[in-house]
């Protein structure tokens, strides 16, 4: 359209400089003047409207969580003296959902305009903000120009989790359980011995008692806490997960006075997964467990036990990104995994699987002195293969506390062992 337009304005100002040239008269050559004065203005103008020109953005946070919002704050200022009589940004985010393309009309000289961008989190991953390309035009549209911003930032979506009003493990299992007697870097509330101050060794160590008696500086030895670490084994093996087709994205409706309507998890069996397992790691970690996560989906990933807020944010990050991608079930992760784990650890099992080498698998643990859990996600309620009550029938009647979660199921309830099948929404984020 823009081309066709200067095409005409040139083809006038050819012909009106010809027909001057050929017959002398002075308004053929004043319309050549005019056409390109025209041309010379409105291509001026294109330039200085994408020139003299601050664009920023400004994200709070770059961490959120599925369910939660995302908010970001963009501002074009004016540095020039002339106006721009319109400026459209253009965004090239890949964070479904997230709009931040406008247009901006009638920005005065030396004005600021900005604006606030509120997205509700649907889908969890690491996601890309930018860049941008700001484009401008003439009056008369003629010329458009785009200046390009490759200025770009990630943001990293955990997935949702639920708050779990319990998670029943058998008995052997809870705090004050089987004692680890291993030393440890860190402080816990476990001193053991004595022994004489090193360099770089904390001050907090430090035993003044021992260090009055002795007439030189003593510190303390620690150990872990005498509780049973917690490993959750994600089941990503794509042959377990049915085939299934893209969830689209519901339109928000823009309105501010309209209450937003309660985030519920897409129809997806590895989203349901991964969601039970942070969730049950957020647990854990609540109660001042130790927990591991180890799981094979596109690469192999193995967060060691640890404790506290740190632990659940590395765990969150590496489910943020995990896709059942993976070609080992799950009895073959934890054939080469769990041989590192000590007696009386507690070993939870989260996977959509129906296949009897998961009880086979359970069991084997069993036998090594690990505790077992099973977190059961029922893939014949979102359209796969059926076996998954067979499976908890299975792991029950080896003592292992089994439960199921279903299509639509309330997360926390299924999972502290009251769940329901009647289309109850998720409760809030933990």
């Amino acid at each position: 359209m823009l081309e066709s337009r200067r095409l005409v304005v040139l083809a006038l100002f050819a012909a009106s400089l010809v027909g001057g040239f050929v017959t002398g008269r002075d308004i053929l050559f004043s319309l050549a003047y005019l056409w390109s004065s025209l041309l010379m203005i409105s291509f001026l103008w294109t330039w200085a409207g994408v020139s003299w020109l601050k664009l920023s953005r400004q994200t709070r946070v770059r961490r959120a969580q599925v369910g939660r919002p995302l908010e970001e704050r963009l501002a074009v200022h004016n540095t020039g003296r002339l106006p721009k009589l319109w400026i459209e940004i253009r965004d090239f985010s890949n964070l479904p959902g997230h709009r931040v393309s406008r247009v901006v009309e009638g920005l005065g000289p030396h004005a600021e305009r900005a604006w606030n961008v509120r997205t509700i989190c649907r889908e969890r991953g690491r996601y890309r903000l930018g860049p941008l390309t700001v484009s401008a035009g003439d009056p008369f549209g003629l010329f458009q120009m785009d200046r390009h911003l490759p200025q770009i930032s990630n943001v990293v979506i955990y997935p949702y989790t639920v708050r779990l009003p319990e998670f029943e493990l058998p008995v052997g299992l809870l705090p004050g359980g089987d004692a680890l007697r291993r030393r440890t870097h860190y402080v816990t509330p476990n001193a053991s011995t004595v022994r004489d101050y090193a360099p770089g060794d904390s001050f907090n160590r430090i035993h003044w008692p021992s260090t009055a008696r002795r007439n030189r500086l003593i510190v303390k030895e620690f150990e872990l806490d005498p509780q049973a670490d917690v490993w959750i084994f994600l089941d990503a093996c794509r042959h377990v997960y049915a085939p299934e087709g893209s969830v689209p994205i519901e339109e928000e409706d823009g309105a501010f006075w309209r209450r937003a309507p309660e985030f519920k998890l897409p129809p997806s069996v590895e989203e349901y997964a991964v969601s039970a397992a942070a969730s049950l790691a957020q647990y854990f970690i609540r109660l001042d467990r130790a927990v591991g996560l180890a799981f094979y989906g596109q690469f192999r990933e193995v967060v060691q036990a640890d404790r506290g807020e740190r632990q659940l944010t590395r765990i969150l990050e590496s489910l943020a990104v995990v896709r059942a991608r993976g070609q080992l079930y799950l009895d073959e992760v934890l054939a080469i995994e769990a041989v590192q784990l000590a007696r009386g650890t507690t070993a939870i099992l989260v996977t959509p699987s129906a296949e009897n080498s998961v009880a086979v698998a359970a069991r084997s643990l069993q036998r090594r002195g690990l505790r077992v859990a099973a977190a059961l996600i029922d893939a014949a309620s979102f359209g796969g293969p059926p076996g998954t009550e067979g499976l908890a029938m299975l792991l029950r009647g080896a003592n292992i506390a089994t439960r199921i979660v279903h299509k639509d199921d309330d997360l926390a309830a299924a999972l502290a062992g009251g769940g329901s099948r009647n289309g109850v929404g998720l409760i809030g984020v933990g």
